[in-house]
């Protein structure tokens, strides 16, 4: 081995030695950042289908994660049934009470004019008024036996699983966003490790090219630097799953287990802003799989009702108004069906308070094995983090060559 020449080169090229650890560095870095990107971007794929371009590996398998990540979620932290008796049917009906009373005026008074105008309009005000007051006084009480039907039959009526998953596929961008938000320190880390890991890996390269001036060391090390630093950056966000210290120097812990608190306060807060959310809950209820059980809780319960106010004058009453009586009960329930989505902004109000979702997966998730925790995120990257590190590896070795390239010419 010449020392002499080794001595001499390293004096007239000093700077091309002293560069390449930032080259390493930045291969480093790049890579990472590529990496991260190719998780979420593009949302569709773009290139030329089925293998020749890219879609992001999140939007890609929204389906799968989609459904993995409500699969946790009901498994552990979210039951319908704990959902629905959080909602107390008293306090609900005192919320909604009164744009109930405007509604009930408007459809009782709707409903007499279209099928006994005459008799409607021949009553005096105050018996109109009577009879409205008492339809008014037993909406509430409607509304609140209504909900204990709901709760005895919640699972009949209710696909929490479904609605939670379609809200998720319904707008990729929203499971990219659920994934991104709960990782991004984790990001962050893999993209800045990238300059560490790549610099002192550069050192090493600088050593090696001194002894040998190989022209496969810059873009073997390039392909090694963006595979390694990938692999090494994973492993660091998911492990160790409990602290541990290294050569008695250090002590690390997975990233993603460090942050468990603050992960379960975000993971909470976008859950219950994004998924379950009183508008999808409700909108699921009323057009999802098991509406049509909904609505026939619905309509048994409104023909009680009826029934009820009619008490023993229900003879009378059917004789007087002929076939049009149970036309108008078939109407009446109709009319309820229609109006209903349009009365909700005041039981979502209630039912965001009533329901905490953020406060019960924070409750639920400190029950949950470390194992359960990784599995929130970890399957945006098991499957198919191999791709990742191959394409860092591929990434570093280009840019290895462009490091032959310069030093050569």
């Amino acid at each position: 081995m010449n020392w002499v020449g080794i001595a001499d080169d390293l004096r007239r090229h000093w700077y091309l030695y002293a560069a390449m650890p930032f080259f390493a560095s930045a291969i480093g870095w790049f890579t990472k950042l590529v990496a991260v990107e190719m998780l979420y971007r593009p949302l569709e794929f773009k290139g030329i289908p089925p293998y020749l371009g890219w879609q992001g590996l999140i939007p890609r398998y929204s389906a799968r994660m989609a459904t993995m990540a409500v699969d946790l979620m009901l498994s552990r932290l979210l039951d319908p049934q704990e959902i629905i008796d959080r909602i107390d049917p008293a306090e609900l009906a005192a919320h909604v009470q009164e744009p109930m009373l405007e509604t009930v005026e408007g459809i009782v008074h709707e409903l007499m004019m279209r099928h006994q105008p005459g008799l409607w309009e021949l009553l005096p005000d105050q018996v109109r008024h009577f009879l409205i007051r008492r339809m008014q006084g037993d909406a509430p009480q409607l509304i609140a036996q209504m909900m204990d039907d709901l709760k005895e039959n919640v699972d009949l009526v209710f696909d929490l699983r479904t609605m939670a998953i379609d809200a998720l596929m319904r707008d990729k961008a929203l499971t990219v966003r659920l994934m991104r938000d709960l990782a991004t320190p984790e990001l962050r880390f893999m993209v800045r490790s990238g300059l560490v890991f790549g610099f002192v890996l550069g050192l090493v390269q600088a050593i090696v090219w001194a002894l040998t001036h190989s022209t496969l060391i810059m873009p073997l090390f390039g392909a090694f630097v963006g595979y390694f630093t990938d692999w090494l950056a994973l492993q660091m966000i998911f492990r160790p799953i409990y602290p541990k210290r290294y050569l008695g120097v250090f002590t690390w812990h997975g990233l993603f287990h460090k942050r468990r608190d603050e992960v379960a306060l975000d993971y909470g807060e976008l859950v219950a802003a994004e998924i379950l959310t009183p508008a999808n809950i409700i909108h699921a209820m009323m057009t999802g799989p098991q509406s049509d059980r909904l609505f026939s809780l619905i309509d048994h319960e409104i023909q009680r009702a009826m029934d009820q106010q009619l008490g023993p004058a229900k003879p009378i009453v059917e004789f007087a108004f002929g076939s049009s009586l149970n036309a108008m009960k078939h109407d009446l329930v109709n009319t309820v069906r229609e109006r209903l989505p349009e009365s909700t902004e005041q039981i979502e109000r209630y039912t965001m308070e009533a329901l905490d979702v953020t406060g019960l997966i924070i409750e639920k998730m400190k029950l949950m094995t470390n194992e359960e925790y990784e599995n929130l995120l970890r399957p945006a990257f098991k499957q198919d983090e191999w791709k990742i590190v191959l394409v860092g590896a591929v990434l570093g070795f280009l840019v290895g060559e462009l490091q032959v390239a310069v030093l050569l010419h």
